[in-house]
C-alpha cells in the first residue's frame, strides 16, 4: 500500500505524527508548478510603514529552503525600505487552479553578499541593467527617461564582461514563525491548518481551523 502523501496526512485528523511545513510546502508547490500557467512563484508580500499602515504587492519567490522564503530587489524600493526599519513580514501564496494558498508570517533578514551576487548573475543581462536603471519607487516624468537611462548603461558596460550587482540591490529572507495551509471546501467548508513555533528555532506545532 502507498505511503500517504503530506496532504493526505495534513487533513487527517487521526494522524498526530509530525509534519514539516517546509517540506508539505514543496508537495504543495510542486503541485502548482504543475497546474499554474502564470508564475506559480509570485506571492503576496506584505509589510508595514512607520505609521503601522499595511503595504502589500505581488513578488516573485527565488530561493528557498529550511531557512525560508527568498525575493530580490532594489534596496530603495518602498517594500525594502519597510524591511530594513520593521522586519516583519507576511507572504501569501495562492493557486487558484488547485483552490489552496498558502500563508506565512515570520521575520525579514538581508541575504548575505554572496547569496545575492549569485542569484544576480543568473538573471538576464537587460535584467541586470534594469536594476542599475530603476531608481525604483521614485517619481519619473516620462517612461523615455528610464529607456535613456537604460540606453547610456547598455554603452557603459562592456559586452564581454559581466553586469556587476549594484549595491542597491540584494535581497532578503522571510524565515517563517507560522505556516496556514488552506484547501478550499464544499459550501464553504475549507480545510484550514495552521503550523507556529516561538522561534526560527522551535519546534513546530500545528492545529486544524474553523473555516
Amino acid at each position: 500500500m502507498p505511503a500517504l502523501t503530506l496532504s493526505q496526512r495534513l487533513f487527517d485528523d487521526a494522524d498526530r505524527s509530525p509534519i514539516d511545513p517546509f517540506s508539505l510546502f514543496e508537495e504543495w508547490f510542486v503541485e502548482a508548478r504543475q497546474a499554474e500557467l502564470n508564475d506559480p512563484h509570485a506571492m503576496a508580500l506584505a509589510t508595514i510603514d512607520d505609521a503601522g499602515v499595511p503595504d502589500v504587492r505581488m513578488v516573485l519567490l527565488n530561493a528557498r529552503d529550511q531557512r525560508g522564503f527568498a525575493f530580490f530587489t532594489n534596496f530603495k524600493s518602498r517594500k525594502a525600505v519597510q524591511l530594513l526599519a520593521h522586519p516583519a513580514a507576511a507572504l501569501l501564496f495562492h493557486w487558484k487552479s488547485l483552490r489552496r494558498q498558502v500563508r506565512i508570517r515570520g521575520t525579514a533578514e538581508v541575504v548575505d553578499a554572496a547569496e545575492a551576487d549569485a542569484y544576480f548573475a543568473t538573471r538576464a543581462r537587460a535584467s541586470q541593467i534594469g536594476a542599475h536603471a530603476s531608481h525604483q519607487t521614485q517619481p519619473l516624468s516620462a517612461r523615455a527617461e528610464l529607456l535613456q537611462r537604460v540606453e547610456a548603461l547598455q554603452q557603459s558596460f562592456p559586452p564581454d564582461q559581466p553586469v556587476p550587482r549594484p549595491a542597491h540591490w540584494s535581497g532578503f529572507r522571510v524565515v517563517p514563525l507560522e505556516f496556514e495551509f488552506w484547501k478550499d471546501g464544499e459550501y464553504r467548508l475549507h480545510d484550514r491548518v495552521r503550523f507556529s513555533r516561538g522561534t526560527a528555532a522551535g519546534e513546530w506545532s500545528r492545529q486544524r481551523l474553523n473555516p
